[in-house]
């Protein structure tokens, strides 16, 4: 199974049971560093970085909503990163998408509310809707 079907699966079950992920700690960049040769993105690039950012979003709403069970998502990131981040470039854009997706609720819900519970619905919807269809699609065996 490669490794992004185990991902795939990974988080498949993790949304389906309604659990995700992680504040990523960056650290500044040397200046006097070499650049990184660039790196082809992933035909399903932009998949991935809508469920970091689903992930990301899930980890602030469902604890704040009483779930407690942003560890988990936190885990789940980490695991999606250690999978996926094959250069720092793209290590860094995935948690950029999970931090957006927490820090853009965190700024705008201190209360769990009827459109928080209704937000985290439709994320664990649309985000195990693309863990199925990047493992179907780009999962081998």
């Amino acid at each position: 199974m490669t490794r992004i079907a185990r991902a795939s699966l990974a988080l498949t079950a993790l949304l389906t049971a309604c659990s995700p992920a992680l504040a990523q700690q960056r650290k500044p960049a040397d200046p006097l560093a070499p650049a990184a040769p660039t790196e082809a993105a992933a035909p399903y690039e932009p998949e991935l970085t809508r469920l970091a950012e689903i992930m990301g979003a899930l980890t602030y709403l469902r604890d704040l909503c009483g779930a407690d069970d942003g560890a988990k998502w936190r885990a789940q990131m980490a695991r999606l990163l250690e999978a996926e981040a094959s250069s720092q470039a793209r290590r860094d854009r995935l948690a950029g998408a999970y931090n957006r997706g927490f820090r853009g609720f965190e700024t705008t819900y201190h209360a769990c509310t009827p459109n928080a519970e209704i937000a985290i619905q439709r994320y664990l919807d649309e985000g195990g809707k693309i863990a199925r269809d990047v493992g179907a699609r780009f999962g081998g065996g």
